[in-house]
Order: C-alpha cells, then structure tokens, then sequence
C-alpha cells in the first residue's frame, strides 16, 4: 500500500469492471448479431424444392418457385427431342456455351436426363415469364415453330431446350438451375447432385 492506495483492491475492481463489461458487450453483441441473419421467410425462399414428377404427363409442364422464381419441369415427348437437332441453325447459342447451368446440363437436351427439362421460368431480356407453347407451327408464331417457349412482353422465342432464338431481343439461352433426381419419381431444384 503506497499512499493509501490499496494496490490488491485496485486490480480486484479493474478485474471485475472487465468481466462485467465483457459480459455487458456479449449481451448487446447477440441480439445486434443476430438481428443480421436472413428471416425464416427469407431462408426458406433460397431453400431447395422437392418436385414430384411422377404424374407428370408427356408434354406436360408443372411450376414451382425457387428463390422467388418460377421453375419449369417439362416432360418431353421423343418427338421433341429429336426435333431439338433440327433447329441448331436458327439458334444464337445451340450448344449453350454463353448460357448458365450446371455441367450435368450442358448438354444438346440442357438436362440430366432428356425427357425432363427444368428451366427458371424467367426471360434473359428483362425477366417476363415466357409462355409455355408447346404446340406445333401454330398461325401466330410461324410454321418453323416446333414448341418452346415465348415471351409475350418482346418477342423472345425459346426452343424446348430453353435455347434462344436468333434475331429476337434475350441474349442468352433461360437458366438452368442445380437440380438432381432424388429417383426416377423425384428431383431436388437449388441443389447440385454432387453437393447434396
């Protein structure tokens, strides 16, 4: 003790005004934290998507939302599948090199399997949703139409393959997203098989 100063109490206070404000700072620091996650509704918009495509009917199409986008899966007929060659002359990017999907899907169907197509629903022009018009040559989009997809806002024709057309306004075939088959009755949408 040096003029009165109790050197042992000094540091027992220091000591203790460091753990009490340590542990004040934990709890402001928690609920600061925390408030900087993502919302449970948020969260579960980035989720994946299990899809049931057992019923799904040759020709047929079913939409689900995945990041807050619709999702295609579309069952294709043999007869559009072969037709896809066809039309590798009118495309801007027939073999998908500019466009974005997995590398399971870069392939002349742009899918894992042929027979099952899944594209985001959402136009590379400025994000319309195209229609899906499956049929064939119909009077307002020409006898060179083989089905596909077409966007109502600007022009942009997609082939069953989700692959651009040349000469309209999209500059790049629709996104395929990460998806795999959990069966031949299922498939995951927003995960790649490899990562699940």
């Amino acid at each position: 003790m040096i003029d009165g100063v109790d050197n042992e109490k000094r540091r027992f206070l220091t000591k203790t005004a460091t753990v009490v404000g340590a542990v004040g700072a934990g709890f402001l620091a928690v609920p600061f934290a925390s408030s900087m996650r993502p919302s449970a509704k948020a969260e579960a918009m980035g989720a994946p998507v299990e899809v049931d495509i057992e019923k799904l009917e040759p020709g047929q199409r079913v939409v689900v939302l995945w990041r807050g986008k619709p999702v295609w899966v579309v069952r294709r007929t043999p007869e559009t599948l072969a037709g896809l060659v066809e039309l590798d002359g009118v495309l801007l990017d027939p073999q998908s090199d500019q466009s974005e999907q997995p590398a399971s899907s870069k392939n002349e169907a742009r899918a894992i399997k042929p027979e099952i197509f899944v594209a985001v629903g959402v136009c590379t022009h400025l994000g319309c949703s195209p229609v899906y018009r499956p049929d064939i040559a119909p009077a307002d989009l020409g006898p060179d139409w083989k089905g596909g997809f077409f966007c109502p806002c600007h022009g942009s024709k997609f082939d069953m393959a989700g692959r651009v057309y040349k000469g309209v306004p999209a500059p790049v075939n629709l996104e395929i997203p990460p998806y795999y088959f959990v069966s031949d009755k299922r498939i995951v949408v927003g995960l790649d098989g490899e990562k699940a």
